[in-house]
């Protein structure tokens, strides 16, 4: 199957069933709002742009600030040939499918090769972003990538290396002030009504930043009047409120839903985890994110009750690296089920802790004598090493001896939790050492 490029200016043809966002897409770079610092007169993409001399880039920045746009309007812009695939459901075939493509069309020349714009390029998985460096590196397709992710953790080395990242930032209120009024001037759907502005507030901090969020509202808004439009903080929140989607990444909600999911399998629910999980799941959450939480939760609600537990969260980790979304979701499913059901223990969590607390209040105390190397003369004349006893050689391979300095001597740090596991580390620890420590 050959792929074939299309050209930014198609996507622009109007049709009052798209969505106002899509409507209002800027068919010019004079229509863009916002990324000053990156297309002003000194703006570091400006140049490159009147000189059609485009370079690999990485689009860095939040949700609704203008990347997948900004891409579109460059390849316009240097008249090339444009792709266009999200790193979500993209596979390998159908990237060397386009860049054999890319190839026929321009045959070969650096000059004239087309844009392959990925968005959320952060879910590629590592042989995705391979399969790109060939043609990168040669000059064969321009790669624009858009992530909402830190590119240095989210992109592989070798391709980072050969693109440059710009960061983008979030749309200030006069960058939504100007969006909100060309759409009502613009819109052939929206000059049908009446618009009387009072209060901005509440539906710019709906809006979040997001170009994408605040032409969303004020089509909802239109949806919902008659002739006239009411755009004030009361009528705003009334109908915007009970509409909007409940989770963002960037918003208090994300910090909640994890805070429940993490809660949930503490709690040892498996039910509720694998809802919450659902919930991140459903609204695009990366996730490498949640992998990394199961491998933190693994050690500090899991721990030495089920040790082999750190083992699947981080088997669940490189697994998801691998094969991405959205065969990754039965993958964390089944991680999120086993830690959930795992008997569990905060001991290594509470140790650490309180070893972090007695380091601080006791940071100089010397070594004893008996656990320093002695490599030299000098040291075994001091007294290094003396009197070490070598545990191996011993009954059970243990020997009661002093390993704390003398004045934190019989410390106790470490205090096994009550589960079968730790039960049995409890009787080994008493086995060893008596009534040294209380256990």
């Amino acid at each position: 199957m050959q792929v074939k490029p299309y050209f930014c200016f198609i996507n622009y043809q109007y049709k009052m069933a798209q969505p106002l966002a899509e409507r209002m897409r800027p068919r010019s770079l004079k229509d863009y709002v916002g990324q000053q610092h990156l297309l002003g007169k000194k703006g570091a993409l400006a140049k490159q742009i009147k000189e059609k001399a485009i370079s690999s880039m990485i689009l860095w920045g939040p949700p609704g600030c203008g990347k997948t746009t900004l891409a579109h309007l460059i390849a316009k812009e240097i008249d090339r040939a444009f792709y266009a695939i999200s790193a979500v459901d993209a596979s390998v075939k159908q990237l060397r499918e386009i860049i054999a493509s890319a190839n026929k069309n321009n045959l070969f020349q650096p000059e004239s090769a087309p844009i392959l714009f990925i968005d959320e390029i952060h879910r590629f998985n590592k042989a995705q972003q391979d399969a790109l460096l060939h043609a990168v590196e040669k000059g064969q397709i321009i790669l624009i990538g858009a992530t909402t992710e830190n590119p240095s953790f989210e992109v592989n080395s070798a391709l980072l290396s050969r693109a440059q990242v710009y960061i983008l930032h979030a749309l200030k209120e006069e960058d939504l002030e100007k969006i909100l009024l060309h759409a009502i001037k613009k819109d052939e759907g929206l000059k049908k009504k009446t618009f009387e502005i009072k209060q901005t507030q509440s539906l710019f901090s709906l809006a979040m930043n997001d170009a994408r969020k605040l032409l969303n509202i004020i089509d909802l808004l239109a949806q919902t009047s008659l002739k006239k439009v009411l755009i004030d903080n009361t009528n705003v929140e009334s109908i915007v409120g009970q509409n909007l989607p409940a989770y963002d990444k960037n918003s208090d909600q994300h910090y909640n839903i994890i805070s429940a999911f993490i809660k949930s399998i503490r709690g040892s629910d498996p039910n509720a985890s694998l809802y919450w999980l659902a919930r991140m799941i459903q609204a695009g959450e990366d996730p490498k994110f949640i992998a990394r939480r199961l491998i933190i939760l693994a050690s500090e609600d899991i721990g030495l009750a089920n040790p082999t537990a750190l083992v699947i969260a981080n088997n669940c980790f490189r697994a998801i690296e691998v094969i991405g979304m959205p065969e990754g979701r039965i993958i964390l499913s089944q991680t999120v089920l086993y830690l959930a059901t795992s008997a569990k223990s905060n001991s290594a969590y509470q140790a650490i802790n309180t070893a972090m607390d007695l380091a601080k209040k006791y940071p100089n105390k010397p070594v004893p004598l008996h656990l320093r190397n002695a490599p030299t003369k000098l040291m075994k004349n001091l007294g290094y090493a003396q009197n070490y006893k070598y545990a191996h050689a011993y009954s059970n391979h243990h020997v009661d001896q002093e390993f704390f300095p003398d004045a934190l001597s019989k410390t106790q740090i470490y205090t096994p939790s009550d589960n079968q596991r730790e039960n049995q580390i409890k009787e080994y620890l008493r086995l060893c050492w008596n009534n040294r420590y209380e256990y």
